[in-house]
């Protein structure tokens, strides 16, 4: 049996919480009888159970039935994978760019097989209770991200130009950094995990990856496609481990000297912390957080094809994506039509188990916690004078059915914070300059939309919109592969997944050979 390990990452509770002893994730010491699938650490391309031997349990969100076993790495096991990582940066820094390029078209042809579709789906369905859209989704997408990192190698070049030096030359190089660490969420767990890896990797950089807790066989699936194609042992490490050792081993890996810079995928609340930590070494990152997007739809859009556009990006994996819609700000004239036609199309949309009731669109939340908080924050608005127009205010378990909520505002937690669940929340305003304020109003800055058949309209609102995207007519779970998304700071990070973002730009200055004088010793 295939051994591999996972690492854990929350997009809703900050590593205080992980401290918690929790039902979906108990630590114990790994049994080889269990026939459930276990999850290896990838270390040096080599699999390895924990040097501990200790493994944690993956439920599914839905059932809360356990799924599978991951190793759980030690203190050791991170320095055994930051030590690879760190051995194969030289060798993997001097290798052809073509040939680089040519390992991720060979992973991009692995996964559209047959066998790679069938792991992807069963690990998703089991650890994450992925619907059918979102597994399609995972696995349309990971060869297309594949074939857009191998071509990101055309842009690795430097550029050259005259010294202020007379008859000198400088030329700057794009260089690899050296060991990234990775650390990527449960959500979307195979493009996320791609996301995380490919761009550094394919930059000359070793990557070591730690997953999350929730869906370490989804994750390792990414590691198992780049040995498969060629990646050289070291240039991807993959670790696991439980909740509750998360936080100390997550800061030793920052803390060690090997470490160049970190990326992650995750909540503003993890994020923050992550970004303590990096800062007490003065380590960059780049951070992919939380989104609250908000949609704006003037009077003359099209209502048809911007309440489905919302309503799919609302609900779409629960609301369980940073690219979600969470507000929906309409100008007044056509909030009669708007808000009812949304109504419409959510009262048809059914949670519960995808494996077993065939009628349910979405799955369950990820845990009862972000069940018990989605509803909180709905109930928190009723009370302060939200109404509620659809759903029932309540939760099954981690299942929560589509809510629409009128009349949030600023100030309330449901508008404030993000909620990753299938929620929408509506504004009415009248002029732009109000629309445009209540669109601005969150420190969240991922994602945005707005629905106008004016374009010239569509540009000035769009560029008052403080989102790194705004989707013109279209749905906010949209992203454009050349340049990626990232927020533009606050709770949504900084930085993107990119060339500039994952290479030095190093300057070398070549002084004219002539003799000349130096200042104190001529």
């Amino acid at each position: 049996m295939r051994r591999a390990y996972i690492i854990r990452t929350e997009r809703t509770h900050p590593w205080q919480d992980m401290k918690r002893s929790s039902a979906t994730s108990h630590c114990h010491t790994m049994t080889e009888n269990s026939d459930l699938p276990f999850t290896s650490l990838l270390i040096d391309g080599q699999y390895y159970p924990a040097s501990s031997a200790k493994s944690f349990s993956v439920r599914n969100p839905y059932t809360n039935n356990i799924v599978g076993y991951a190793a759980s790495a030690t203190s050791q096991d991170c320095t055994n994978a930051l030590t690879s990582a760190g051995r194969a940066f030289p060798s993997w820094e001097a290798t052809p760019h073509s040939q680089r390029r040519d390992i991720f078209l060979k992973a991009a042809d692995l996964v559209s097989t047959t066998r790679y579709k069938e792991k992807i789906t069963k690990a998703m369905r089991e650890e994450t209770a992925a619907t059918d859209s979102m597994v399609f989704m995972n696995i349309r997408r990971v060869g297309e991200q594949l074939k857009d990192a191998a071509g990101l190698v055309s842009g690795l070049k430097g550029e050259t130009f005259a010294s202020a030096l007379p008859e000198g030359y400088v030329v700057v190089q794009r260089r690899a950094m050296g060991v990234i660490f990775a650390i990527s969420p449960w959500n979307v767990p195979v493009i996320l995990t791609i996301r995380a890896v490919a761009v550094p990797i394919i930059c000359g950089n070793t990557v070591v990856l730690k997953c999350s807790e929730k869906s370490p066989r989804s994750q390792s699936i990414v590691a198992e496609l780049l040995k498969e194609a060629g990646l050289p042992p070291g240039v991807l490490n993959f670790v696991s481990m439980d909740r509750q050792d998360a936080p100390e081993l997550t800061a030793e890996i920052i803390a060690h000297p090997l470490v160049r810079k970190i990326n992650f995928t995750g909540s503003d609340g993890v994020g923050k912390i992550i970004a303590a930590e990096a800062a007490k070494y003065l380590k960059p990152c780049v951070f992919e957080l939380g989104g609250k997007a908000p949609v704006v739809v003037l009077d003359d859009a099209d209502m048809e094809k911007a309440a489905r556009a919302i309503a799919s990006s609302t609900v779409l994996h629960s609301g369980q994506l940073c690219m979600s819609t969470e507000r929906v700000i309409i100008q007044r004239q056509i909030s009669t039509i708007l808000i009812p036609a949304l109504i419409k199309l959510l009262s048809s949309v059914k949670a519960g188990d995808p494996l077993t009731d065939r009628e349910a669109k979405l799955s369950a939340l990820f845990t009862e916690d972000s069940a018990r908080n989605v509803i909180s924050m709905i109930e928190e608005a009723n009370a302060a004078g939200a109404t509620v127009l659809l759903g029932d205010v309540k939760r099954d378990g981690a299942v929560v059915q589509p809510h629409i909520l009128n009349g949030v505002k600023p100030g309330m937690r449901l508008w404030d914070k993000e909620c990753f669940g299938p929620v929408i929340v509506i504004a009415v305003a009248d002029t732009l300059d109000e629309i445009v304020d209540l669109a601005n109003a969150s420190s969240y800055s991922l994602m945005a939309g707005l629905w106008t058949r004016d374009v010239n309209v569509a540009l000035g609102v769009a560029a008052r919109i403080r989102a790194g995207c705004t989707n013109i007519n279209g749905p906010t779970v949209h992203v454009e592969p050349q340049r990626g998304y990232a927020g533009l700071g606050g709770a949504s990070g900084y930085g993107h997944f990119d060339v500039d973002n994952f290479t030095d730009a190093r300057m070398v200055v070549v002084h004219p050979s002539e003799e000349r004088a130096y200042p104190v010793v001529g």
